[in-house]
């Protein structure tokens, strides 16, 4: 019985790693290539790592529908490029909503509320109410999750512009020195 459970599992492995193979040239199709034909294009590494950070930042905003719009006036006030912070917003708004939840429960943590009895289903289906009556129900959970949201951007953003301007760098000098 265990040598069949293996040779299952054995003969899945192909698919799944052509699974892992095409989403790998989605994602360096849809975002990489995108990324990197801004930089060729004139845009400073810091710029392009400031819109990306914030793009990354602001689009894990875990409330629906504002994300958009916030990138938007963040890139025009700050004079940022309106493709990669919105082109980032958008790769990330499934990673959104799968982290609503844990932003919440974190909010709740720090904040040292009680737990808000909430599943993605029982969300969506408030929301689907309509926007009113969702943030009536769900306010308590929306500041948790803000609350968090923001603590964790602090401590992430910084980190992250390091580290894509560094990745950007390396990647312009490694491209002007062919």
């Amino acid at each position: 019985m265990v040598w069949r459970n293996c040779w299952h599992v054995a003969t899945e492995l192909p698919e799944a790693h052509g699974q892992i193979t095409a989403l790998k040239k989605w994602f360096r199709r849809r975002l990489v290539e995108p990324i990197l034909a801004l930089l060729r294009q004139g845009i400073t590494p810091d710029k392009l790592a400031q819109a990306l950070t914030l793009g990354v930042v602001v689009g894990l905003i875990p409330i629906l529908g504002v994300s958009t719009a916030l990138c938007a006036i963040v890139a025009l006030v700050l004079r940022l490029n309106m493709p990669a912070i919105q082109l980032v917003n958008y790769v990330l708004a499934p990673v959104q909503l799968l982290l609503i939840i844990p932003f919440v429960r974190f909010g709740e943590y720090l904040t040292g509320a009680p737990a808000f009895p909430i599943t993605i289903a029982r969300g969506l289906e408030t929301i689907s109410r309509g926007a009113l009556p969702a943030i009536r129900v769900l306010w308590d959970a929306i500041a948790h999750a803000a609350l968090a949201w923001a603590v964790i951007a602090l401590l992430v953003a910084p980190i992250l512009f390091v580290a894509l301007r560094a990745l950007l760098v390396r990647h312009q000098r490694r491209v002007s020195v062919r």
